[in-house]
């Protein structure tokens, strides 16, 4: 039997639409073992298809297929710790999961770059795969077929305060909330943004994090969808946040705080259930993960 286990992550980081995204401390895990026929359940009580329509299952799915390889079937068990359709990753934990765990059971004859590349083709784009494969904080560009990535490990001194609200919002919803064009001057203000926000992580300076989050060319579009957004990035701000940025598709609002700011925590989660505008908010408190995924 294959166990992997998969990081939650934080895509876009703000600016960097689509091509930012870092790992943190809340994982998915999975089990798999060959089979003569579809098998899956959830360990956690958590509703997930049971059919070939599985996205577990596709993506290992895709793994044989690439390989030309026969599949009868899979016996797949799934732990789901991460909140679906919340902006932390969900189903980009299902594929990496679907294709390490493949890969192993085949005897691992996929390089990383292969499996990577396998993953963003069936996401679409790179920004939470890379980091929930690679671990840390990771730029990507998926350029001709090809997943190019670079990894920074997180500072261990930073925290992250995931809200997360009690509804979900679909990242198709998210992406249809979007222009269709932007202007010349919204996208030199993300491209600047993004630069700064790779060159801080990677840098140390966590002081430009309020700067290099700010973004024109998503996060205006998709707050009206957030009930409370506007608020949960006022509070986030009042209380300290290094930077506060809408976390993927959303609705989760990511705050970066330092990791030794318990005070930040303590007034957050005294604060929520006092207003009527946030109480459907509940905040996490998540570490750096670098390590990324695990199979054994």
């Amino acid at each position: 039997m294959i166990t992997v286990t998969v990081p939650a992550t934080s895509a876009n980081v703000g600016a960097g639409f689509d091509s930012l995204g870092l790992a943190l401390s809340m994982h998915n895990v999975f089990t798999f073992e060959e089979c003569d026929r579809i098998r899956i359940s959830s360990v956690d009580g958590t509703h997930v298809p049971t059919g070939a329509n599985n996205l577990v299952y596709r993506s290992a799915r895709a793994v044989y297929d690439q390989l030309g390889i026969p599949l009868r079937g899979l016996r797949i068990t799934q732990r789901n710790d991460i909140p679906m359709a919340r902006g932390l990753g969900s189903s980009s934990a299902c594929i990496v999961a679907g294709i390490l765990g493949a890969n192993a059971l085949l005897g691992n004859k996929l390089t990383s770059r292969q499996m990577l590349t396998l993953a963003t083709a069936i996401e679409g784009h790179p920004d939470n795969v890379a980091p929930a494969m690679l671990g840390g904080f990771v730029t990507s560009v998926y350029d001709e077929g090809q997943v190019y990535s670079v990894k920074k490990n997180i500072d261990e001194q930073l925290a992250f305060a995931a809200f997360v609200p009690d509804f979900r919002l679909l990242t198709s919803k998210a992406r249809a909330a979007l222009p269709d064009m932007v202007s010349h001057k919204d996208a030199v203000y993300n491209l600047s943004r993004a630069a700064l926000a790779t060159a801080a992580f990677c840098d140390g300076d966590y002081s430009l994090l309020g700067v290099a989050t700010k973004d024109s060319l998503h996060q205006k579009y998709r707050l009206p969808l957030i009930d409370g957004g506007d608020e949960m990035f006022e509070l986030a701000q009042d209380l300290g946040a290094l930077a506060v940025y809408i976390s993927g598709a959303g609705p989760t609002i990511m705050a970066v705080v330092p990791r030794d700011d318990q005070e930040f925590f303590a007034c957050a989660q005294e604060a929520l259930p006092q207003s009527e505008k946030l109480k459907h908010f509940t905040v996490y408190r998540l570490l750096p993960d670098n390590t990324g995924a695990t199979v054994e």
